[in-house]
Order: C-alpha cells, then sequence, then structure tokens
C-alpha cells in the first residue's frame, strides 16, 4: 500500500465517512446505563506505581498511576478554564466528535480525533472529578470497549489504520488507571495478539509506521501487568516496522527551513529513505519521536539508546530552536526564525514525549525543558478562555491574519485563534496538554521513594513501601520562586524524597522543618523517616537571564518563564463558530524595537490572575529600554527574520518597554535585535 504524504492526510480524512459527521447534528441524551461504569469503579484503591522487571531494564523514576496527583491553586484553575471552554464542551458543538463519531458507534470521522479528544477529556474528567465530563468520556469508552471486531481488533469497523488505535490504547491505559475496569486488559491483550500475528503481512505505513513508539508505550504498560512474553515480540516487531529515528538524527540531514514537497520531488522516489521525506520532517512526528529512543531502551537495555534523545534535542535545537523551548515546524522544519512557528499538536506531543523521557532517563535538564514549554509555549497558543487556539504560533508574531508567510506547507489561517484554523488535529489533540502534565509532577523513585519532577501546586495521594502517604505542594511557581512540600504519610516512614534542581537557579536554599539542606545539581536527595506534618521548603534563585539566538537575537527569560514585549491586540472576528469565533488580531503599536546585549533589566512582580496566564493581569514584569529600528519591518502581516546588523533610529529617543510572560501577550515580539 502507498504512503500517505502529510498532504494527503486531508484527503485521506475526507474519505473516512466524513459527510455523516458534518451533517446537522441532532443531540441526543447520554445513555444513563453505558454511564454506570463511571459510579461503578469510582473511588478505586490507590495503585502502587509500575517498574520495568526483567527482561526489561530498570529505570530510576516511574510515572505515579493517573489519578494519584491532583492540581490545585493556579493549576486546578486552568484545568476548570479548560473544562469552562473547548475542553469540556467540544462535542456539544463540533460534530468531529459529537453525537456521529465512529467511536462512539456512529458514521462520522473514526479516525484520530475521538482518540486525540479522549486523551485529554479522560484525565482532565478525573483531574476534576467531573460527573459531566466522565459520562462524555464513557460515551466513547464504552462503545470501544463493549463493541471489539471478532477476530481481536476495535474501533470503527470503516478503517483498520494501526494509527488511530495508538492514541486510543494510550486513552485505555489511562481510564485503567483511574478505574480499574476489568475490560480494559483483555481487550488489549486480545488486539495485541491480533496484531502480532496480522503486522507480518500489513505491517505500519505512514502516520503509524513514524509514531510506533506511541504504541510501544502501550504494550510496554501491559507487559507490566500481565507478562505475557508475546507482548515483548510485538515490541520487537514495531521496532523493526517502525522509522528509525535514532538513526535518522544520528546523520541529521534537515538543517535549514524544509519544503517538504521539493525535498520528495529531489529525491524522484528512487531512495527507499526519501520516499516518506515529508513524514520525516513533519513537526507532530518529531515531537512524538523524542520518546522513541527511551522507550525503547527499556527493550534494549543500551544506554545508547536511552541517551539518544538528547542528541536529538541538540539537533532540533541547533537547526530549528526557538526562544520558547520548542523547535519550529509549521508544518515541517522551519529553521530558527522566530517569525516561524510550531503547531500546537507538536507542543502537547512534546510534553508528553518529554514525561516519559524524564522518568526513563533521570535527567534534571528535561524536566528544565518541559517546563519551558508548558509554561510559555502550551497556554501562548491558545486563549485565556480556552475557547480558541492557533494552529502555529509564533516567537515574533506581530499579527494574526489571512496570510500566506512564513508557511511553506500551511495554509494562511494557520496562526488565527479559532476553533479549527489550518486544520483540525489540535482541535481534537491540545486537550491533553495540562492534565498530563499535572499527572507527572510527581513520580517514584526505584529505591522506593519520590521525586518533585515539575512544580506547581498540587496534592499527591500515592503509596511508598506499603504505607500509604500524601504530599501537599504549595507554590505559585513558576510566577514565584518558593515551594512548600508538606510529607503526610500514614505513620512514621523512612524513604529518599528527590527534588529536582531548575539548571537556572543559583544558590537554591533549602530547609526540613527550618533546618537548611544543601542544595545538589540536578537533583538534590534528602533520606530521612518523614514524620506527618514534615515540611519542605525551596527557594529557587532565578536572575533575568539574557540569550543570543538567531543572527544574535537576544530573548529574555527568568526561571521558567519567557518574557515578551506585548503589542497593543485588535481583535476581529472573521466568522461565527457555534459558540465560539474564529478571530483575527491585528497590532495597535509599535514592535520595532533593538536592545543592547547588556541592558539593565528591572524585576518587578504583581498578584497572579484568576487566569493565570491572562496579559492583563502580568505576575511579573520586566523593565528595561531599547530603540526603534525603523528598517526592521513586516511583510504580509509577518515579521521579517531579526537583522544581524541593525541601525538604531537617531530621531527617537531611547524607549522604556516593559516585557510580560510569553503566554500573556499574543501578538508579541519575543527575539530583539542586539544593537551591539
Amino acid at each position: 500500500m502507498s504512503q500517505l504524504s502529510p498532504m494527503s492526510r486531508r484527503s485521506f480524512l475526507q474519505g473516512m465517512a466524513l459527510a455523516g459527521a458534518m451533517s446537522a447534528m441532532s443531540f441526543r441524551p447520554l445513555d444513563a446505563a453505558k454511564s454506570s461504569t463511571v459510579g461503578a469503579l469510582a473511588g478505586s484503591a490507590e495503585q502502587a506505581p509500575l517498574f520495568p522487571q526483567a527482561p526489561l531494564t530498570p529505570q530510576l523514576f516511574a510515572l505515579l498511576p493517573t489519578g494519584s496527583i491532583k492540581a490545585s491553586g493556579w493549576l486546578l484553575r486552568q484545568l476548570q478554564i479548560q473544562a469552562s471552554g473547548l475542553g469540556g464542551h467540544l462535542d456539544e458543538f463540533w460534530p468531529i466528535v459529537g453525537p456521529d463519531s465512529g467511536w462512539s458507534g456512529g458514521k462520522g470521522e473514526s479516525w484520530e480525533d475521538g482518540p486525540y479528544f479522549l486523551d485529554g477529556l479522560v484525565p482532565l474528567a478525573w483531574q476534576l472529578d467531573s460527573p459531566q465530563l466522565k459520562a462524555k468520556a464513557m460515551r466513547f469508552i464504552n462503545w470501544t470497549l463493549d463493541h471489539p471486531w471478532e477476530n481481536g481488533m476495535f474501533g470503527p469497523r470503516s478503517n483498520d489504520d494501526w494509527w488511530p488505535r495508538m492514541v486510543m490504547l494510550k486513552v485505555l491505559t489511562q481510564y485503567h488507571e483511574l478505574t480499574v475496569d476489568p475490560r480494559v486488559m483483555p481487550l488489549m491483550t486480545r488486539y495485541f495478539h491480533y496484531q502480532l500475528q496480522a503486522m507480518p503481512a500489513r505491517p505500519l505505513r505512514d502516520w503509524g509506521r513514524m509514531r510506533w513508539q506511541d504504541e510501544l508505550v502501550s504494550v510496554l504498560w501491559l507487559y507490566q501487568h500481565t507478562h505475557d512474553p508475546k507482548l515483548l515480540e510485538l515490541a520487537q516487531l514495531l521496532k523493526q516496522q517502525g522509522y528509525d529515528w535514532q538513526g535518522d538524527f544520528a546523520r541529521f540531514r534537515f538543517t535549514q527551513k524544509v519544503d517538504a514537497d521539493a525535498l520528495r520531488k529531489q529525491a524522484g522516489g528512487t531512495d527507499a529513505f526519501m520516499e516518506d521525506i515529508g513524514l520525516q520532517v513533519h513537526g507532530v512526528n518529531n515531537a512524538q519521536a523524542l520518546k522513541a529512543s527511551p522507550v525503547w531502551s527499556v527493550v534494549s537495555g543500551n544506554a545508547t539508546d536511552r541517551d539518544a534523545i538528547h542528541h536529538q534535542l541538540l539537533m532540533l535545537d541547533t537547526y530549528h530552536g526557538l526562544p520558547n523551548g520548542m523547535f519550529s515546524a509549521d508544518e515541517h522544519l522551519a529553521g530558527r526564525s522566530p517569525s516561524q512557528g510550531t503547531e500546537l499538536c507538536t507542543v502537547v506531543e512534546t510534553m508528553f514525549s518529554l514525561e516519559l523521557a524524564l522518568a526513563i532517563t533521570g535527567d534534571a535538564a528535561l524536566g528544565d525543558r518541559l517546563e519551558r514549554i508548558a509554561f510559555n509555549a502550551l497556554p501562548a497558543a491558545l486563549t485565556d478562555d480556552m475557547w480558541t487556539h492557533q494552529y502555529n504560533q509564533q516567537p515574533n508574531q506581530v499579527e494574526c491574519s489571512l496570510h500566506r508567510q512564513p508557511w511553506t506547507t500551511d495554509g494562511p489561517e494557520s496562526n488565527l485563534f479559532g476553533l479549527e484554523p489550518n486544520f483540525r488535529c489540535c482541535t481534537a489533540n491540545f486537550h491533553q496538554g495540562w492534565p498530563k502534565f499535572a499527572n507527572s509532577l510527581w513520580m517514584a523513585t526505584a529505591d522506593q521513594g519520590l521525586a518533585a519532577m515539575s512544580y506547581a501546586p498540587c496534592m499527591v495521594k500515592t503509596v511508598v513501601r506499603d504505607v500509604p502517604v500524601v504530599v501537599e505542594q504549595v507554590s505559585d511557581y513558576p510566577f514565584r520562586q518558593t515551594v512548600t512540600i508538606t510529607i503526610k504519610p500514614q505513620r512514621a516512614l523512612a524513604f529518599p524524597l528527590r527534588l529536582r534542581m531548575p539548571a537556572w537557579s543559583q544558590d537554591t536554599h533549602i530547609t526540613v522543618n527550618g533546618k537548611s539542606i544543601k542544595a545538589a545539581d540536578g537533583f538534590t536527595t534528602i533520606e530521612r523517616t518523614w514524620a506527618p506534618g514534615d515540611v519542605v521548603e525551596v527557594r529557587f534563585n532565578a536572575g533575568v537571564k539574557i540569550e543570543q539566538g538567531y543572527s544574535g537575537a537576544l530573548s529574555f527569560s527568568r526561571g521558567a518563564l519567557v518574557y515578551v514585549l506585548p503589542i497593543k491586540e485588535n481583535w476581529v472576528i472573521w466568522r461565527k463558530r457555534g459558540p465560539t469565533n474564529d478571530w483575527q488580531v491585528y497590532p495597535g503599536s509599535r514592535w520595532n524595537l533593538g536592545i543592547e546585549p547588556d541592558v539593565p533589566v528591572v524585576v518587578s512582580e504583581h498578584p497572579i490572575g484568576e487566569k493565570p496566564f491572562a496579559g492583563v493581569t502580568p505576575a511579573v514584569q520586566l523593565a528595561l529600554q531599547g530603540r526603534y529600528v525603523p528598517a526592521w519591518k513586516a511583510e504580509e502581516g509577518n515579521a521579517e527574520p531579526v537583522p544581524a546588523k541593525v541601525e538604531p533610529s537617531n530621531d527617537e529617543p531611547v524607549q522604556a518597554i516593559t516585557l510580560v510572560p510569553y503566554a500573556g501577550a499574543k501578538l508579541r515580539i519575543t527575539a530583539f535585535p542586539s544593537l551591539s
């Protein structure tokens, strides 16, 4: 079977029974009987985390079972905003995941969108303990579990593509951890056994071939529960048929902005390696590929596999890195200019890959990267109420309007804020970002302890050395630099507590019950017998950092937050989309400023608003000075690449400017010309 190019993805979807999905919807009430599983399984016993056992390779950390961590403080407000926006209402007016979805037994969309939506809806519903959201999720879950195919396949019968089932398997593993539903593991086992015998004749192709590592995560999850040897056979087959991402990055050739169609023509179809060139340079594929080598290392036991993610990130940073922690991909790898964009799907899939890789490798630097993306790139691509999103975001984003530059592949709607700008995958997929981040804040350690991996307010309920333990983390991090952690074991209990130390924090101060503990690089380990109510306080020391990037451009960060020049925003409705709108955003202030590299910066902190990242209530501001650079202009609503040599205006005085957190400015300058 011929493989699909990224552009043919749209044609492929159009053939997947979309006509029924896009017809006028008649809403029908949820079937109470099919939702009853939620009530029956609520309040299941807390589960201990699973670590790989021989013949799998040990790892330093393990994610706690989904549901072990409950967000609080500002992070809880973020999840509530998501539930009040598209995350909680999308199925009510967007036919793609509406009542006629193929993943709930209808004749509508039957490919990736239903599973994508559930991959965020399921953890969100249980994070908020929302009966309404759980019922929405159960419409899909019950149908999927109760309608397997006779041969072991599952899902809509209108297609047998391996790829969308890879996403649904991730959904089912989370759902099982939340509910211990006895239907999940038998269905997964039958499916994997079927796949093992079917794949030699019907191998992975296109998206499934590129994203085999996402299924491997679910295969290993089930193996750790059942120890079924056939699952390790399937793991080997997935690796054999899947794309060799590690080899691709070892000989990385995509060192400039990519025109995928031009590369295909250049290849001429003669080189098997170049046959699916568009998929190799596709941003979301590369984001998901970051987990490939670490996850495979659990099977192979090879340290080279485990550590290969660092070379992947180095290549992406060197040739496509952006100041917000992401790499450009609009829709394919696009170089380092901060006027290039990054797809929202790429953002959330990079986060998930980093969450898994952090557990497997134990490298604290991956936590730094994860936080930079989570606290900047993720909220930046969404309006503050999460009723609209962008397909592509730009660090230097001076206008969101219908224009074709600087995109190579994507269309003119790419950076609009709307329901489904450019293409609808992000509409369904972005929902996983915040809930999965919340579920990865704490992890178990291989020596039967706990580790703080990322910092945000939360409550952890888990089991350590067979003893129930509650951990309460109170903090306004990343807007503030203090984290208070209260340890509450059911009884006095000895175990190690590990705290990730961000590399940007100098002279971090740690106390336990008021007594100082020396901080270490990477992770600080505190070994002691913990009594109920013991308090750990961490005070990070975040100075303003000025980083040089593309063409020597200057960007500013402090701790995990990136800071930008906000441009006055004039929002104009382009079209109505049910309860939401598609918006264009036009600039109402000048933005073409240059800054001296040794400019003094004054930091000021302000109250954190109900919408934590909202630009109208910036929690932190940086005050500094700059000068206008008249030669730096916009073309077709897009800021020209940052010039390497700039001439500031001598006719205008030095400007006092204020920078705000990246996500709070939907029009912004992140990378400034250097006036050196």
